[in-house]
């Protein structure tokens, strides 16, 4: 994992292989996350939805339908009502009488009412014009354990298969569990002792705790309890023992995170590394080059071939293509299944690393072979078991099309990477492009000798770094001798290549004081 935070945010990239395959950012503007759980007000019932809408804080009111208000929701609105009225202040809901469960089919206007406050918790961030989704079935995800309040029941991992160990996961959460909180043990609680899970479950606890005192005294809107960053839940979901390294750029976020791995397993503090090098995180692990090349329409596969990905208001449409491979085999079908073999996995990797939902179509090449197409099925099915979405794949169908379903819970990572020309901004007509570097050193000449600046660095693109860096005696040796500075020249392919940005010692931007160019 790499972590790039910045000013505005951060960006964390999953790397498997040294292969990108998840890029998530985080704004400091980013509300409403999955998990976070607020005092929401009721402003419409809408019979005909059967659902309601909340009044959360976002633009655009919340979606709660009846099916997401849970069984409990009677218990949480008159534990809400007791906690707000200041009659109740066990949060940890020693002594509370639940009330009976709702009808699984039922009406919403029977249990909620306009202006009714009501705690919820976000299970789908907003996407496109749509408001944040909501659920009264609130859960708290730990490491190994995920609490449920105003429940009783406890539920192992389908994919824990061992009888005997769901057994004694049954048995050790029941004998340390508190009344009225209902626990789902984890896929990753098979083997783990009695003191890591009750270690889970007290820190999981606290947090209700804390986040019920200050229910207390909230406002309608506010945040009453909050998931963590993007970068500490990810660790929080992932981390196992083929994780073998996460390395973060800026201090804050590398104490933050040493700290939480600290708390949950501390024997893999060691694997988090500060990043002190001289280029951009990011640019040194190659990362925004695989962004450039993974994120556009088209994408190269890498034996030959490329698939296309169209997006449409109602799905999403994949083309494999063979392009110049079909010299390579000994006939259309050999060179089919191989193309497609490689598509597949590519395709698994493209689902996750834009985090894709919905509908997806894939139209792979013509296989006539029932084996062959089966074989597709397979592949695609073991990649996709990487994948921590719900998902659905669907075998071949007889015109070659494979369905795909695939939850979504944020919205999609979308990079453009076309680049509008900065100099001409999308006209087609620039400043002669080879005056570039003319206009690079008039600025310099500006920055090292009227306004003095002692340590200049410059990011530049990196064919403008080769053409001043090449050479027995470079451009920048001759700057060296010119100005009696050594400049320092960074890689950053992010920047178009006529564009380029002057740095002092701390990488804070440099402005130009009234420069003007010569060639204006």
């Amino acid at each position: 994992m790499l972590i790039d935070s910045a000013q505005n945010g951060s960006r964390i990239a999953l790397l498997h292989d040294k292969q990108l395959v998840e890029l998530h950012s985080e704004g400091m503007d980013n509300q409403f996350k999955v998990g976070d759980i607020y005092l929401g007000t009721v402003r419409k019932i809408v019979n005909g939805l059967n659902a309601a809408f909340i009044d959360v804080g976002y633009e655009k009111d919340a979606f709660l339908h009846y099916q997401d208000l849970g069984p409990n929701v009677n218990s949480m609105l008159k534990f809400t009502k007791m906690v707000r009225n200041n009659n109740y202040t066990n949060y940890l809901l020693k002594g509370f009488e639940n009330e009976p469960e709702i009808d699984k089919i039922g009406k919403i206007e029977k249990v909620l009412s306009k202006t009714n406050q009501v705690l919820v918790q976000v299970v789908k961030e907003p996407i496109s014009t749509k408001g944040p989704r909501l659920s009264c079935e609130l859960s708290l995800p730990g490491r190994f354990l995920v609490l449920v309040p105003f429940s009783d029941t406890v539920n192992v991992s389908k994919k824990i298969r061992s009888n005997d160990e769901r057994k004694r996961l049954l048995r050790l959460i029941n004998s340390i569990k508190p009344a009225n909180f209902g626990v789902i043990i984890r896929t990753v609680a098979e083997g783990q002792s009695v003191t890591e899970l009750d270690k889970d479950l007290r820190n999981l606890l606290d947090t209700w705790e804390e986040g019920m005192k200050k229910l207390l005294k909230a406002k309608s809107r506010d945040k009453i309890i909050g998931e963590m960053s993007m970068a500490s839940s990810l660790i929080r979901d992932l981390l196992n023992e083929s994780f073998d390294a996460i390395t973060v750029e800026e201090e804050s976020t590398y104490d933050q995170i040493r700290s939480y791995i600290r708390t949950i397993v501390p024997e893999k503090e060691k694997i988090v590394k500060l990043y002190n090098g001289k280029v951009k995180l990011f640019e040194s692990f190659g990362i925004e080059k695989q962004i450039k090349s993974l994120f556009g329409q088209t994408v190269s596969l890498p034996q030959g071939g490329y698939v296309i990905i169209e997006h449409t208001e109602a799905l999403h449409v994949i083309d494999v293509n063979s392009g110049n491979k079909s010299n390579q085999e000994s006939d259309q079908e050999s060179t089919a299944l191989k193309t497609n073999m490689v598509a597949a996995k590519e395709i698994a990797r493209q689902l996750r690393l834009r985090d894709m939902g919905g509908i997806i179509v894939v139209d792979f090449i013509d296989m006539k072979k029932a084996d062959n197409k089966k074989a597709i099925y397979e592949v695609m099915m073991q990649e996709m078991k990487l994948d921590r979405s719900k998902h659905t794949v669907l075998p071949l169908s007889k015109f070659g099309l494979m369905q795909i379903t695939r939850q979504r819970v944020r919205p999609e990572v979308n990079i453009v990477t076309k680049e509008t020309c900065p100099a001409c901004n999308g006209t087609g007509k620039i400043q002669a492009s080879i005056l570039i570097a003319d206009k690079l050193e008039h600025d310099l000449a500006h920055i090292a000798t009227i306004q003095n600046v002692a340590n200049i660095q410059i990011g530049l693109h990196p064919y403008l770094h080769a053409y001043f860096t090449q050479g027995l005696i470079s451009q920048r040796m001759r700057w060296f001798f010119k100005y009696y500075k050594w400049i320092k020249l960074i890689r950053d392919s992010s920047l178009p290549v006529t564009e380029y940005r002057f740095l002092d010692e701390s990488g804070e931007e440099i402005e130009l004081q009234q420069v003007k160019s010569e060639t204006e």
